[in-house]
């Protein structure tokens, strides 16, 4: 059994934060799943940026429902315990979760590259199948690094002092706990985790650099926006997402955990998910005008063919 620290201790703000974070979590099931059915509904968004965005979604939805509910019980419970198997179902699904959106960030961003530097042959080379493929591999590595760690950490020793000062159960916490030597699983956590974060931004940073490359080199200024605007939703999720996982784990090993690092790591597990949904329908025009079309008329299936951005649209098997 664990103890969690929780987000807070002063009762006068558990009540708030209780009825602000439930908000959040319904906003985020009910914008990301409502972004699945209406990209799985609509013809017109029926492309491989819309079909990486719909895993997206779904993981986002798994990904908060592994942290917020626990906290919100926490915020309204007099005892915050953890059971072991509990601690480890969360340390797993977390890292796997976290981790496949790294990877479906950075495949929608080689998505983006193949549909502005090579349009002519974007419906040959991002087939359905191809898709399925890069989905398959972001789940396969995801779970795989997860399980190593999660088998790591939870095969120690815990004899001792069991409570995290946290609100949920993250690595380093965990480990800490632990009265075996922990450095070889110290090790494989941070080898792991970096290789999950720098990985896939290496590929955003790669594919990103070569957009901008292709995009300067066109004569067209309208042809030049319509390209930049096919990549400013996704880019304004990797800005969010990356800025907070620098902001909370790249510190000193030696520095205590602060108040400022779980506001930190809510806004990464509860507040992210709930805006990529809303990025992708307040900033892309597709999903925009879907959206009205479908307030204004409920029954109505979008076949307008091609894109609001003229790049290629249909997946091909």
């Amino acid at each position: 059994m664990f103890v969690l620290s929780g987000l807070t201790n002063d009762k006068s703000l558990e009540t708030f934060l209780f009825i602000f974070f439930l908000h959040v979590y319904i906003v985020t099931i009910v914008a990301n799943l409502g972004l699945v059915v209406i990209v799985s509904n609509t013809s017109n968004l029926q492309s491989p940026m819309y079909y990486f965005l719909s895993y997206l979604s779904l993981v986002d939805v798994f990904y908060s429902s592994t942290i917020t509910p626990k906290m919100l019980s926490d915020l309204m419970s007099m005892t915050r315990t953890i059971s072991f198997e509990g601690c480890a179902l969360q340390f797993f699904f977390y890292g796997a979760l976290a981790s496949i959106d790294s990877l479906l960030l950075s495949t929608m961003s080689y998505d983006r590259y193949v549909a502005i530097c090579h349009p002519l042959h974007y419906m040959s080379i991002m087939t359905k199948k191809k898709c399925l493929r890069l989905v398959l591999l972001c789940f396969s590595v995801g779970f795989l690094q997860s399980s190593v760690q999660a088998s790591c950490a939870f095969s120690l020793q815990y004899c001792g002092p069991n409570l995290i000062d946290h609100f949920y159960c993250d690595a380093p916490l965990v480990l800490r706990l632990s009265c075996s030597d922990t450095v070889p699983c110290e090790l494989v956590t941070v080898y792991l985790v970096s290789a999950m974060a720098m990985g896939p931004l290496l590929t955003i940073l790669l594919s990103y650099f070569l957009i901008i490359f292709s995009i300067l080199r066109m004569k067209s200024a309208e042809v030049k926006k319509k390209a930049f605007s096919t990549c400013s939703s996704h880019l304004t999720c990797i800005s969010i997402f990356y800025g907070t996982i620098f902001f909370t784990y790249l510190q000193p090993p030696s520095r205590a955990f602060t108040l400022q690092d779980k506001v930190a790591l809510v806004f990464y597990t509860a507040v992210t998910p709930m805006l990529n949904p809303l990025i992708y329908s307040l900033r892309n025009q597709d999903v925009k005008k879907t959206i009205i079309s479908t307030s204004q008329d409920p029954g109505l299936d979008l076949e307008e063919p091609g894109s609001a951005s003229g790049l290629p649209r249909p997946i091909r098997n």
